[in-house]
């Protein structure tokens, strides 16, 4: 057996001699050249189970039970014989690339740095041995591309690199925690069958990290289910997909939105173990929600004409040369309804949604909105309309400021607007809006770190709903989220639509989402719209070659990988 863990338990200690408690006796084996996935929502304890396999943990975390490797004790070894364990024996690839990389130096540094430490290569060993390595996990270009810094490149392609410095060493087990969370379907797709194809290559086992059991049934061998610190429910993956013994195993399965059927509004996991628990006592399920029938000559909120962004890049040493992010975009949105933007990273459709709110300035185009084209307006008119047309960004780590406390990021907006007759109003509307998308009055005193990254999410819509917005652009704002918190996000944002005929631009790469959501759907790449339709017709029918290929690369377990 090449890993075993045996009754792992961690606990962080918390001040005053407390400890929390995030892994509760952890049992499980990672045999030679096999995948073991560890499954589960944020706060299941599967990140903390394998990041203390090297003691890649916080000084106030203490672990016990046992590590073996190879017939050694981990939790027993000393930092030095850790150290030289990273990267040689055991590598990661972690889930935001951009926070491992290290910025100041080229790709082809940071790769050649193991490769001198661990393999004692010289430096033009190590190079060569570099742009091999780049080859191997498909960078185009690898000798050009060794030059090329962190932030010059695509989110794929970042993690490509990390994967490539993963492999440098030739090492025996490779973690990967979430490395494909935030990249689009058809790099996803690209990713995971990279690391099967190394996997099967240098014959290494991989412990793989994720949320998404669609995802995890196409790459694993053996499947563990954690759910609060401890192991739910673990055996081989064809076990896990066609016999789940536990709830939370089915609900998992099931609360991920399907291309199949489109429920008025998505279960979450509670909502399933409830149903099971009914199902067992003899009780009669509780009645489906039927969906709202949208209202199809609604008044037109919104009307976008020929919207075009360019940008000037530098060609040479005086040189400029014109990248057409976006080209020529045509649509109207209707109140109460939804607009679905999907592509690929890089297809233009956050530059689209960015320069219709002028957070771009566009190069051409007209944005119709209140009978005013809103890219003619000066600043105070655009300050006013501003008001009305909001967007919630994709990362709610970055989107909310860490020194405001809640209660103060709610009442900001209405301050600047002049919304509510004075602090006592604003405060009182703050809270009524936190209740309002599933937060307690308790959120209000406190600060964006304390919270999950649903919860965060949550608190960047009430921030928006604050100014009574007519038009919501939600800019790939569930991608990050583990598929239960994304599914009362979505819930979420059909309830409030429901209520306020609130209208949205929903971008994402998650066609699966787009069709729970949206009611028409605009297919981008390379800035162009290349389809538009409605979900249902997109999804049934697509003419395009391009949204054939993203809807194939969209992960559907293990029933379709065998």
């Amino acid at each position: 057996m090449l890993l075993s863990i045996q009754d792992l338990k961690v606990s962080f200690r918390m001040g005053k001699g407390v400890l929390a408690e995030a892994v509760k006796g952890v049992s499980f084996d990672v045999p030679e050249n096999t995948t073991v996935a560890l499954v589960g929502e944020s706060g299941s304890g599967k990140s903390v189970t394998a990041m203390s396999i090297l003691n890649l943990l916080p000084d106030n975390a203490v672990r016990t039970g046992r590590v073996t490797w190879q017939g050694k004790d981990l939790l027993k070894a000393s930092l030095p014989e850790l150290q030289a364990m990273r990267g040689k024996e055991i590598a990661c690839v972690f889930q935001d690339p951009m926070s491992s990389l290290n910025p100041v130096f080229n790709v082809g540094q940071q790769l050649c740095e193991p490769l001198m430490k661990h393999m004692g290569l010289n430096k033009a060993q190590a190079m060569q041995r570099a742009e091999d390595l780049l080859a191997e996990v498909g960078i185009p270009e690898p000798k050009r591309r060794l030059a090329s810094y962190p932030h010059e490149m695509s989110g794929g392609q970042q993690q490509r690199v990390m994967i490539a410095m993963a492999l440098t060493c030739e090492p025996k087990l490779l973690i990967a925690d979430e490395p494909t969370t935030a990249l689009d379907v058809t790099i996803q797709r690209q990713v995971i069958e990279l690391l099967a194809r190394l996997r099967e290559k240098h014959r290494m086992s991989v412990l793989f990290i994720s949320h998404d059991l669609g995802l995890v049934g196409e790459i694993a061998n053996h499947v563990v289910v954690m759910r609060h610190g401890a192991i739910r429910e673990q055996g081989p993956v064809a076990q896990i997909f066609e016999a789940p013994k536990d709830d939370y195993t089915r609900a998992l399965l099931a609360c991920r939105p399907s291309l199949e059927g489109n429920p008025a509004r998505l279960m979450v996991i509670d909502d399933h173990i409830a149903a099971a628990k009914r199902h067992a006592a003899g009780q009669e399920a509780l009645a489906e929600r039927v969906a709202a029938v949208k209202d199809a000559n609604a008044p037109v909120v919104l009307e976008v004409r020929g919207l075009a962004k360019s940008f000037w890049l530098s060609k040479g040493l005086f040189g400029k040369r014109e990248f057409k992010a976006v080209q020529n975009v045509n649509f109207k949105l209707r109140k109460g309804h939804t607009l679905g933007v999907v592509g690929e990273s890089g297809s233009g459709k956050t530059t689209m949604g960015l320069t219709l709110l002028r957070l771009h300035e566009p190069t051409s185009g007209e944005v119709i909105f209140d009978g005013k084209n809103l890219l003619k307006l000066g600043d105070r008119e655009r300050q006013l309309m501003r008001r009305r047309i909001q967007i919630v960004f994709q990362n709610p780590y970055a989107s909310l400021n860490p020194r405001f406390t809640i209660g103060q990021t709610l009442v900001e907006p209405m301050t600047i607007h002049n919304i509510g007759s004075g602090l006592a109003e604003r405060e009182q509307r703050a809270r009524t809006l936190l209740e309002k998308v599933g937060l307690d009055g308790r959120a209000f005193g406190k600060y964006p770190h304390e919270f999950s990254g649903g919860q965060r999410q949550r608190v960047a819509i009430a921030r928006c709903l604050t100014l009574n917005p007519e038009v919501l652009v939600l800019d790939e704002s569930v991608s990050a989220l583990d598929v239960s918190v994304q599914a009362q996000v979505l819930n979420l944002l059909k309830d409030l639509q429901d209520e306020f005929g609130l209208a949205y631009v929903f971008i994402s790469h998650d066609l699966a989402v787009v069709r729970f959501i949206s009611d028409e759907v605009l297919v981008m790449k390379d800035g162009q719209v290349v389809e538009q339709a409605s979900a249902a017709q997109i999804l049934a029918a697509p003419k395009e070659e391009y949204t054939k290929r993203l809807l194939a690369a969209i992960p559907r377990g293990y029933r379709a990988a065998v």
